[in-house]
């Protein structure tokens, strides 16, 4: 029988037979990093922004300012948190990469001005010494957790759940437990770890209200306080944070990365950012406090397009952190026959679970930490903070705004019926009317005229 007369199942495919079989045979659900593989999600691809003409007037790219700045806290707070553009380095445990990548992604975010964050697992010495600005991630598993660090913080941020594992603790595989995670965990050394799902000592928004207040009486009212939370129910979760006392609300849409996650979670929980940060600016609106509380947003954001957008739907910063792992050398085609050793080649790589990061840095191995420079992937990290930095200038300039914050829904067009019922945003060619010009028509009439003739 020739293969064109095979027709294959679209309910029983090829890769649900086969992850059938590999459940049959392992007797557990599939993990793996990275993020969701859905081609069906609606995403900032479906906006595009709608540039001046005679109805605005842009900006010159090389003679006029256009500011990036974005302050966190500033008002409420004895030491806000000063970031130089709208980018923040998303947190990333020390387990789930290693000091090497901890140590790029501090330089770099130095010298662009804006801040990174320890993740789980506590503060790692280098990560501090190497960040001007560090976020410390405060979270259900506690690993890690130390007062003194937590005072030698720029910013806390309180972690409800993030968007690749709403409602699941972290995971964190034996393999890459090494003495020094152990150590800084509190852990048996190569046993699988897994966080739990909620804080210990708080149970709902009330709870979450006193923790705030515990936080900010250790750090002397010092820093911003950040609340975390995996998009899901993301619009009475922004009111409840807003009301608790944050600084600053970050929400991880379902697009958001991750070291180590069941794979059909990955798939199947949680909303896409698009969505998200339309939810969150909305609760914020309402209640008043949108010029009051930061909001930030996270999940598969890779470019100035991604990140220009975001802000044009609401939000006041961006959390990136895969894209800045690929900067880092992510899925770099090097080493090529260690990809293959995984079963996988370079640019579909999302094996950062198994320890075995062919270019060194979702690993704990010392041999293969040796193939990331910390200094040349700082570089490489910084060029891309940079680039996206003047792509989200573009925009703003072209649109007639002298701030890229000052971008709004009103410089977007959509350009699927799916997105304009998610975001709000006209569809392209209805301009702000929804009408088309030729909607009152008397078609009767010509038709009449034209069976005369």
């Amino acid at each position: 029988m020739e293969n064109s007369t095979i027709r294959k199942s679209k309910v029983w495919s090829p890769e649900k037979i086969d992850e059938i079989q590999e459940k049959a045979e392992l007797g557990r659900y599939r993990i793996r990093g990275q993020a969701t593989k859905r081609q069906d999600l609606p995403s900032f691809d479906d906006l595009v922004f709608t540039p001046a003409g005679l109805s605005r007037v842009a900006l010159e790219g090389y003679r006029e300012k256009c500011d990036t700045q974005v302050v966190i806290g500033a008002g409420r707070v004895k030491r806000p948190l000063v970031l130089e553009t709208p980018i923040m380095v998303a947190g990333m445990s020390f387990g789930a990469i290693n000091s090497n990548a901890k140590k790029a992604l501090g330089i770099a975010a130095t010298r662009c001005g804006i801040s990174t964050c320890t993740g789980d697992g506590g503060m790692h010495p280098v990560e501090r010494e190497a960040s001007e600005k560090l976020v410390y991630q405060l979270l259900p598993s506690r690993y890690g957790l130390n007062p003194y660090d937590l005072k030698r913080a720029d910013a806390v941020e309180i972690v409800v759940s993030q968007g690749a594992k709403p409602g699941t603790g972290g995971t964190l595989l034996g393999q890459k437990v090494s003495e020094e995670v152990a150590n800084m965990r509190d852990l048996p050394l190569g046993v699988d770890q897994r966080s739990p799902c909620r804080h210990p000592d708080w149970m709902g928004p009330d709870d979450l209200g006193v923790k705030i207040d515990q936080v900010r009486i250790a750090t002397n009212y010092e820093v911003p306080v950040f609340i975390k939370i995996g998009a899901g129910r993301v619009y009475d979760d922004t009111k409840l944070a807003a009301k608790a006392g944050a600084d600053a609300i970050v929400i991880d849409g379902m697009e958001g990365g991750t070291a180590a996650s069941p794979e059909i979670q990955l798939d199947h929980t949680g909303i896409p950012t698009i969505a998200a940060v339309v939810e969150a600016a909305e609760a914020l609106h309402e209640i008043g406090m949108k010029d009051e509380i930061k909001l930030i947003i996270g999940g598969g954001i890779s470019n100035g397009a991604d990140a220009a957008k975001a802000i044009a739907l609401g939000a006041d910063v961006v959390y990136i952190g895969t894209a800045m792992l690929v900067a880092l050398n992510c899925n770099k085609s090097l080493y090529v026959e260690d990809y293959e050793a995984l079963g996988t080649v370079p640019s579909a790589c999302h094996h950062c679970h198994t320890g075995k990061c062919p270019v060194g840095i979702a690993t704990q191995d010392p041999a293969l930490m040796a193939r990331l420079n910390p200094e040349e992937a700082a570089d490489r990290v910084e060029n891309y903070i940079n680039s996206i930095t003047m792509e989200m200038q573009i925009f703003a300039r072209s649109c007639g705004k002298s701030k890229v914050t000052d971008l709004d829904p009103t410089d977007l067009r959509s350009l699927t019926m799916s997105a304009t019922m998610i975001t709000g945003v006209p569809i392209v060619g209805m301009g702000t009317t929804r009408k088309p010009y030729w909607a009152n028509y008397d078609h009767s009439t010509e038709m009449t005229e034209m069976a005369l003739r």
